[in-house]
């Protein structure tokens, strides 16, 4: 279907983009200076458009979440037929519609094994939300009321609402609000490039883990519900853990008697090169939380998929689990996450990214090791970081301060042709899952253009020189 282009009117755009937009995770102060937001008027494949006419590589896939790549007439389609029949229904009053029972089966069967049942919402931060609820009220059903903290990690991401903030462990958002909440605890990141350089891998690994140990002991086993992980932190940076962590969690869990949650946002759907992060690294969790892929953002939806003796447990207790949204099981979203799924099942997606493209990225991005600014390069199926450092072999910043370099490098790679994130010192992507070895080429190329670029600038940053 050929979709015709609009005129838009950019200026006037902007103009009531700043009269009365409000953008999320941004600087407003930035915002007003710069005149406005960039305006993304159109996409296709692995490319945005912005009002200025400018073709833009999306290595981002929008916010980690368009795996199936954009315009896709498929997805368009099922939501205005699913909207023709059913537009919106609750699940409420004892009721569900076909496309949310539907999904639900389908999901099970991509999560497999012990993982039976989901639970709807809307977004990722959402999903989680309901893992804090739902661990607590399982816990209070099975007679251990006390066992209500959870154990995360220092820079991991679990969302934006104030339980979401909270289970995450980012302190300049636990600054906005007073958080976190009482029944939060946060450990160590198994970071190696940061936290760990120069160590072995595996005495990084076993601290790591450790670390998790000594926090159930601090805070007592018989007061500790889950512990809470994304299996490649990605809004910390994409965090890849040293190969025996996930394991070693995983049987820490089991030891204390702790439920095991895989945070699945960014890494379902494909991301890692398994339709779930945590079958990439071969482990059972009790519950797992997903968003972008399950749509691959063309509708706003989530789930938590939850392990059979859970839904025992609520089965045989009984009793109202009193949590929900109006728009849990929305059938729209749902048909169109079905038909998402279906079109990463036909073209083999999960499996491409895997065998061909996953480890193509990874050797694309290896031959940027030879940079001056690069201190380490590192991917897991089609989501990857480049380390930023003053010092070629050591992992030291400029400035000796975090957070200088990266937001540089990125700015340059947008001008560049290429949409991409700097978390911290890291220029990290995640681009769609239909990237071909052509565009992945293409992404590394305009990475090394723009750390060419920044390289003089970034050599001549002095401490008076940075706001």
């Amino acid at each position: 279907m050929t979709v015709p282009i609009r005129n838009h009117d950019i200026a006037e755009l902007r103009r009531l983009d700043l009269a009365h937009h409000l953008p999320a995770q941004a600087d407003h102060k930035v915002i007003a200076e710069l005149g406005g937001s960039r305006i993304i008027t159109r996409a296709d494949g692995v490319y945005i458009h912005d009002g200025e006419g400018h073709q833009i590589l999306d290595g981002m896939a929008g916010l980690w979440c368009v795996n199936v790549g954009y315009g896709r007439t498929e997805l368009a389609e099922a939501a205005y037929e699913q909207m023709l029949e059913l537009p919106y229904y609750n699940t409420f009053f004892k009721t569900a519609t076909p496309p949310t029972v539907t999904l639900a089966a389908k999901i099970a069967e991509k999560m497999g094994g012990h993982l039976t049942h989901v639970f709807y919402n809307s977004s990722g931060s959402e999903a989680n939300d309901t893992v804090f609820r739902l661990v607590r009220h399982y816990w209070k059903l099975k007679e251990q009321p006390q066992r209500t903290v959870f154990v995360s990690r220092w820079n991991a991401y679990h969302g934006s609402t104030v339980a979401g903030v909270s289970l995450g462990g980012m302190k300049h958002m636990h600054k906005q609000g007073d958080l976190p909440i009482p029944g939060v605890e946060h450990v160590m990141q198994p970071y190696p490039f940061g936290d760990g350089f120069d160590e072995d891998r595996a005495a990084f690994r076993d601290r790591c883990v450790k670390a998790i140990e000594d926090k159930i002991l601090e805070v007592g086993p018989e007061n500790v519900a889950a512990f809470i992980g994304e299996p490649v932190q990605g809004a910390g940076g994409v965090i890849i853990p040293p190969d025996g962590y996930w394991p070693a969690v995983e049987a820490l869990c089991r030891k204390y008697g702790i439920l095991l949650v895989c945070d699945e946002v960014i890494c379902g759907f494909g991301r890692l090169g398994e339709w779930f992060g945590h079958q990439h690294y071969g482990i059972k969790p009790d519950l797992i939380a997903m968003a972008k892929g399950l749509s691959s953002g063309y509708l706003p939806i989530s789930a938590v998929g939850v392990a059979d003796h859970i839904v025992a447990e609520l089965r045989e207790k009984g009793g109202d689990f009193i949590h929900g949204f109006t728009y849990s099981g929305h059938p729209t979203c749902a048909a169109v996450a079905l038909k998402n799924i279906e079109i990463l099942e036909r073209e083999g997606l999960v499996e491409r990214t895997r065998d061909d493209t996953g480890p193509y990225l990874a050797k694309a991005l290896a031959t940027l090791n030879d940079h001056p600014l690069v201190g380490e390069t590192r991917s897991l199926g089609l989501i990857g970081a480049v380390e930023i450092v003053r010092e070629k072999g050591t992992n030291h910043r400029f400035l000796d301060k975090e957070g200088e370099a990266g937001p540089i490098v990125r700015d340059l790679c947008i001008k560049n042709g290429l949409m991409v994130r700097a978390i911290r010192d890291s220029i990290v992507c995640c681009p769609p899952l239909i990237i071909t070895h052509a565009e992945i080429d293409k992404l590394v190329a305009i990475i090394r253009q723009s750390l060419d670029e920044a390289e003089p600038v970034l050599r001549a940053l002095k401490p008076e020189s940075v706001s």
